[in-house]
């Protein structure tokens, strides 16, 4: 049994991240360097999501969670080969956690011995992209996250674990939108203990197809549609 040496990648102060920082260092999987994306872009996803979870608790900021601990802390302009590589090429990582980030590609997926992982707010294959909450109530689709292994896809690496979430009638989108983040960050948890536990060889396995196509973010029409069918509790994968 071994932790990990893993790098944490994340878009600056994302709540996304900081829930599965949280549930990491809770089981003590303390990376070996963290690397936040400072963008306009990372702040508006940020800004983006915290709409989305309003009215939840958010973990503590990445640097109050790594105050005591020895963990070089460094940030980026954006999440590409050319700004990370040179904070990783002298570091001996098992692996690379994504938390929270925007699609990345190249040299950094292919540079950890066992891999890159990502753990997705979303049922894989069915729910790939954006917004998935939003989209799985459009379509009728489960709800749930996966973590799996990251490609030069769209969360379409192999499989290593997948939930389904109750849904309850009563709960309204940013319900839904917080439970599949907190979801998110316990399965990254699981993998790591699956990883310790020289396990991922029985978990690891291919997606599979999908009848659905990759989601983009949902427009306010397909948002609204939502919300009317949680208020009305005419979404088909209700729990109770």
């Amino acid at each position: 049994m071994s932790k990990p040496r893993f790098a944490f990648l994340l878009l600056k102060e994302h709540p996304y991240g900081r829930e599965m920082l949280k549930q990491i260092l809770s089981k003590g999987f303390v990376p070996t360097i963290v690397i936040e994306e400072d963008s306009d872009i990372g702040t508006e996803e940020r800004e983006k999501f915290l709409k989305r979870i309003e009215g939840h608790p958010i973990a503590a900021e990445i640097k109050t969670q790594l105050a005591n601990l020895n963990v070089p802390h460094v940030t980026v302009k954006i999440h590409n080969s050319k700004e990370v590589m040179p904070h990783l090429q002298h570091l001996e990582l098992d692996l690379i956690v994504f938390g929270g980030t925007r699609i990345i590609r190249g040299e950094i997926l292919d540079y950890p011995s066992d891999g890159v992982i990502n753990s997705h707010p979303g049922l894989l294959p069915d729910c790939r992209g954006s917004a998935s909450p939003a989209w799985s109530v459009y379509h009728d689709i489960p709800i749930g996250s996966s973590t799996h292994f990251c490609d030069n896809g769209i969360d379409t690496g192999d499989l290593l674990l997948r939930r389904e979430f109750p849904v309850k009638r009563g709960m309204n989108y940013e319900d839904l939108c917080y439970e599949t983040l907190v979801l998110a960050g316990v399965l990254m948890k699981e993998a790591l203990i699956a990883y310790d536990e020289g396990r991922w060889d029985e978990l690891r396995h291919p997606q599979g197809e999908s009848e659905w196509p990759t989601f983009r973010n949902a427009p306010e029409e397909i948002l609204d549609k939502v919300n009317q069918k949680l208020e009305h509790e005419t979404y088909k994968h209700y729990v109770d």
